[in-house]
Parts: C-alpha cells; structure tokens; sequence
C-alpha cells in the first residue's frame, strides 16, 4: 500500500532503521528502531518507533502502521499526521511484548489507534 507520497519504492530494513521520526510541523518525535514483517503474508505489520527516554532509559516503543510514514528528502526523515501528545497516548511496550503472538494484538491496537486503514482487509 502506496502512502500519499509514493514512499514505497524499495528500501532495505537497515536504511529505514534509525530514521527521525518527525511531525507535521517539524518536530522530532523519535526514530525509526525496527521494522516488523509478517512472514507468512509478506506484508509489513508495523514500524517500531522510539519515544521518550534518555541514553536509551526509559525509551518507550510504539507500534506505527508502516502506511503513514512519509518520507521527506529535505528532512531526511519520516513525517507522521499525529502530534507527539497522540503519540504519548498510543500503545507502547517493549521490543518483545509488540511481537508476542506473533503481534497482531500490537498491529490491531495501532491501526485503531492511528485511523489507519488496515491492509488485511
């Protein structure tokens, strides 16, 4: 699934990994930490994003539909259409709790939280 942007031309995982994460006006809302890929249906469940934190402590991770990451060459980054206090208020657990039952629940909670349209539907 394309995003307004065209952003699906083809990336390797390792570039996205690191990416800023930025909203519409430009603020850093966190980077691109991981990718989480449905191997039995190809498809791309969700981007983890981190937020919050210093050095790593504290950090939370947020799963985000890979569908509203826009990238924007002149900021070298993805943009999202949520603000940072949305953000805050998504779903968030550690690296291994997103992908336990092979993430759906994960996936689920933030396509719903996000208003993104679902790609399994």
């Amino acid at each position: 699934m394309t995003t307004v942007t065209g952003h699906t031309n083809a990336i390797r995982a390792g570039k996205a990994i690191g990416t800023k994460v930025y909203d519409r006006s430009g603020d850093k809302l966190g980077e691109v930490v991981d990718i989480v890929l449905e191997k039995t249906s190809n498809n791309i469940l969700f981007a983890v994003i981190s937020f919050g934190g210093v050095l790593g402590l504290g950090e939370k991770y947020h799963p985000v539909p890979w569908s509203v990451l826009d990238y924007d060459k002149e900021r070298g980054g993805y943009v999202v259409p949520f603000t940072r206090e949305q953000l805050k208020a998504a779903p968030a657990d550690s690296l291994e709790a997103l992908t336990k039952d092979d993430g759906r629940a994960f996936r689920d909670r933030a396509f719903s939280h996000y208003g993104a349209r679902p790609y399994w539907h």
